[in-house]
């Protein structure tokens, strides 16, 4: 039997058939180890099949294969830094939720989720959540960290889950598709799934005031089936994103601003740091490429983990 893997728990898997009926699976011990470097071989998203097995006058099923993926995002493990976690496979499109305070998203995060992204040509739109909460100054932020994404073409969409502000504007854009949200604890996620589905009822959990951080309240990715010909992919909110599996000389091909001008530099295997005649750098110090892009690009360069929430946004701007 064939199907789709709708949760992952880490030892069962939720799969949906073709005929709409699920089946708890598991898999073999030996495919676990059959060459599979992440800390989970099965993701939600991917296409699987599995045999049927009677047990405890229950039926559940085997995965026995798991077919190839047309794409899928992946961060560093949070327990084993040598290894990666995928967090969600066969992605249409992206949507990161974030939020400038309660919690704050630093543009590293951002930038290091969209480098995953640009890798395996997954369409990203920026949801800058909560605007129905923030002052003044607050939305100056937000106006000034839409000028650097959309002028290197992301789609940036101010919303409130919590009021509804422009969420037909995202189910527009997620009508036929499989859509993924992310981002940290306590941006919304849930709320924005609710709203847009109420019958789905997901749990949602107050900001901690101490820490300004989000309460994890998905513990584990889950697929929905939406009312409106659409699929949604709820995943944990996540505290760091560390990029793997990028070569030095690739990681400028997936900033699309660097990408543009590298044919400019006077080599062609120009990584943008000391090289004479960069096109890059010359841009940088002519401000027509944002300074805190740049700063990520050399933090992921140099394979420093992200300095999680430590933005600061005079020096941003």
């Amino acid at each position: 039997m064939t199907g789709t893997v709708y949760k992952s728990t880490g030892s069962w898997y939720t799969v949906k058939t073709l005929n709409g009926k699920f089946y708890e699976c598991r898999i073999k011990g030996r495919f676990r180890l059959a060459g599979i470097k992440s800390t989970n071989p099965i993701a939600v998203g991917d296409k699987v099949e599995f045999e049927l097995e009677e047990k405890n006058n229950t039926e559940t099923g085997v995965i026995n294969h798991i077919e190839e993926r047309k794409n899928y995002i992946v961060r560093k493990s949070v327990n084993l830094s040598k290894q990666t976690h995928i967090i969600a496979s066969n992605i249409d499109q992206v949507f990161l939720l974030i939020t400038i305070d309660s919690p704050p998203t630093s543009t590293s995060f951002i930038d290091r989720f969209l480098v995953t992204a640009e890798a395996y040509s997954i369409k990203t739109v920026l949801l800058f959540n909560k605007i129905d909460t923030y002052s003044e100054d607050t939305l100056f932020d937000v106006k000034y960290l839409e000028s650097i994404y959309r002028a290197i073409g992301y789609e940036c969409i101010e919303i409130s889950a919590a009021t509804g502000v422009n969420i037909d504007k995202v189910k527009t854009l997620m009508e036929g598709k499989v859509s993924m949200f992310a981002g940290h604890s306590g941006v919304g996620k849930s709320t924005l799934v609710n709203a847009i589905e109420p019958t789905l009822d997901l749990k949602t959990k107050a900001i901690s005031e101490q820490h300004k951080q989000g309460q994890h309240t998905t513990t584990f990715a889950e697929m929905f089936d939406l009312g409106f010909d659409a699929k949604i992919i709820d995943t944990p909110g996540i505290k760091g994103f560390g990029v793997v599996d990028m070569e030095k000389e690739e990681v400028g091909d997936y900033f699309p601003e660097f990408f543009a001008l590298k044919q400019d530099c006077k080599f062609n295997n120009c990584i943008h740091l000391n090289e004479p005649k960069c096109a890059v750098k010359d841009a940088l110090e002519a401000d027509d490429i944002s300074y805190s892009r740049y700063r990520s690009y050399l933090q992921i360069l140099e394979g420093e983990d992200e300095h999680y929430r430590t933005d600061n946004w005079d020096e941003v701007q």
